[in-house]
């Protein structure tokens, strides 16, 4: 699955607006090939969570604003109950809650994942509460994250 980040990011810049304009906030954009197939993926989310009629709304506005952009399939989403955190401003904002890091190769210690509280982050680093051990984890070294979800809680 390969990724173009300039379209992506070339999409973003120009659906911001109208999708701060209808409420909303875009999560992230990806720009991937699968298959023949390419895919433009736009994630939303607000303060009051997204269902299928924010995305089926967000689809209607943007879809004119893209279409000069290569893609065969325009998909809208929600981040989900484990978002994945990609940027500086996704660890920013899961702060306090639980979260998965792998890292492209294993750290100093010979681990490649961590699982803990997200006890701080900023534009370079995160900081993972791991059952009591504080790891300081640099940005450049995550492969992949994301917040991790106990589906086995009642509420």
């Amino acid at each position: 699955m390969a990724k173009n980040i300039g379209v992506a990011d070339l999409a973003e810049k120009a659906i911001l607006e109208t999708v701060q304009n209808l409420g909303y906030e875009i999560w992230d954009v990806e720009y991937v090939k699968e298959g023949a197939e390419q895919y433009l993926r736009v994630t939303i989310d607000n303060e009051n969570g997204i269902d299928i009629n924010d995305c089926e709304k967000v689809h209607r506005e943007i879809l004119p604003i893209l279409e000069n952009f290569e893609w065969d399939h325009l998909e809208v989403s929600s981040p989900g109950a484990e978002r994945t955190l990609k940027k500086a401003s996704h660890f920013m904002y899961a702060i306090g809650e639980t979260i998965e890091v792998k890292l492209f190769a294993p750290d100093a210690k010979g681990k490649k994942s961590y699982t803990g509280v997200l006890e701080a982050a900023d534009e370079k680093t995160i900081k993972v509460n791991c059952d009591g051990e504080v790891v300081e984890i640099d940005l450049s070294k995550v492969g992949k994250a994301n917040t991790v979800f106990d589906f086995t809680s009642k509420g």
